[in-house]
This record gives C-alpha cells, sequence and structure tokens, in this order.
C-alpha cells in the first residue's frame, strides 16, 4: 500500500541477477544540504537473501517505480536495511496538491 510517507508492500529484489519477491516499509525525505532525495527502509525476513553479504548493489521495484538501493547486514530479526539517494521506488509528493 502506498501512504504519504512512502510505501509499505510487496516488491522485487534483484540482487546479483536473482529476483525476489520480498515485503518492504519504506520511507524518506528530501535533504537540502545535499539537494537529494533520501529513500530508506527495511526488507523483511527472506531464506534467499544472502546472510552475511556486505554492502551489496540491489534493484528494488514496487508497483510505483524501481530504484537502485544499497543492502546493509541484516538485524536481530533477520530484516536488511535498504538505502538510496534520488527517486525513490514509491511516489513522493511534489507539489502542495499532492
Amino acid at each position: 500500500m502506498s501512504d504519504e510517507d512512502g510505501y509499505t508492500g510487496p516488491a522485487t529484489l534483484i540482487l546479483d541477477g536473482t529476483s525476489l519477491t520480498v515485503d518492504v516499509v519504506l520511507r524518506g525525505n528530501f535533504e537540502p544540504v545535499d539537494g537529494r532525495y533520501h529513500w530508506y527502509g527495511r526488507i523483511q525476513p527472506h531464506p534467499s537473501l544472502p546472510a552475511g553479504t556486505r554492502k551489496p548493489e540491489a534493484l528494488l521495484r514496487t508497483p510505483h517505480g524501481e530504484a537502485r538501493g544499497t543492502l546493509s547486514d541484516p538485524d536481530t530479526w533477520g530484516r536488511y536495511r535498504i538505502t538510496g539517494t534520488s527517486r525513490p521506488p514509491f511516489e513522493v509528493p511534489v507539489s502542495l496538491a499532492d
């Protein structure tokens, strides 16, 4: 589902040429210091995500778009953090009317 702060729901994670269907919780914010949009979130545990892999780059697709991001090590609950800059893989309001 889309919400005004990001996206929560199913996504496709493409990592080293392999596509995985995952569940994500994504958020983001515009950073005026560098003039870029920074997005971030968590990928829920998935048995095919490589444990112990250090910062691999991945492509994340949602029904609203796609973006390249970087995965971090899994947390205690097996969720991976993903971060990226510029256009996120979800809709972002671009005007006051949005």
